[in-house]
């Protein structure tokens, strides 16, 4: 089997307003693209918690980063 990719972008019809890039690695997330609202797919315990706070501006840089250039790729 194929690994996923690090990034994936997501939609719902159930939101038709919201795009989502996802992120497939540790620590996982979904990102609305729209709001920049983050959704952990992970459980993290209180030790975790301060490296995730530093962690998270890159995460969702990269992933805004990310998104961007496959929105460029298709224009």
């Amino acid at each position: 089997m194929t690994e996923l990719p690090k990034y994936l972008i997501a939609d719902a019809s159930s939101q038709p307003e919201a795009l989502y890039v996802i992120h497939t690695e540790y620590p996982r997330f979904c990102l609305n693209v729209a709001n920049d609202a983050i959704f952990w797919m992970e459980d993290f315990n209180k030790e975790d918690e301060k490296e995730l706070e530093q962690m998270t501006p890159a995460l969702i840089e990269a992933a805004l980063d990310f998104y961007d250039k496959e929105m460029e790729s298709l224009e």
